[in-house]
């Protein structure tokens, strides 16, 4: 057993077009899988949204088995957020420090991811060469190597942030 990481991490224009996708080993070759899962969360959100307060967390969006589940986050501009996470994740060597696997991703483990997602997505609108409105929604499919968005700071921020994401201990 392992502790759980993102499998995956989407960023979807307030249109519903996908603007972003990033998958984590082992899932680098599921494109078609994950956008799927992704496109199936955008009901959820419609649901959730008619429903939450002004904290935008609406948590728990979709628990597809007992490995994957999606996770989201709606913008205050109506661009969503959603991380999945695999939560057998990566296996647990003698040396790591000990995590606990049986107990429930903490609320807090993933406000943090999506207050770093937003906040990288912030920076991406203050560039002036980034026109949000140029991700009108063409039809087209996306994969880890052709997003919508193409500034690399965005990016590598986002893997960064899929990389590095420890569940049960802080993050920034």
């Amino acid at each position: 057993m392992g502790f759980p990481k993102i499998a995956c991490i989407g960023v979807i224009g307030k249109a519903d077009n996908p603007l972003h996708m990033c998958l984590f080993p082992p899932y680098l070759d599921s494109t078609i899988e994950f956008s799927f899962l992704l496109n199936s969360c955008l009901d959820i959100f419609e649901i959730r949204r008619k429903q939450t307060s002004i904290d935008q967390d609406l948590g728990l969006l979709h628990a597809v088995d007992e490995r994957l589940a999606a996770y989201g986050w709606l913008t205050t501009t109506g661009v969503k957020l959603l991380v999945i996470i695999d939560l057998v994740g990566q296996p647990v060597s003698p040396g790591d420090p000990k995590i606990s696997t049986k107990s429930s991703l903490g609320e807090l483990d993933l406000k943090a991811v999506f207050r770093a997602l937003q906040s990288a997505y912030v920076q991406l609108l203050q560039n002036p060469f980034y026109n949000p409105d140029e991700h009108a929604a063409m039809g087209k499919t996306i994969s880890p190597c052709n997003s919508q968005i193409k500034d690399q700071k965005f990016v590598n921020e986002v893997k960064r942030i899929g990389e590095s994401w420890p569940p049960g201990r802080a993050f920034c």
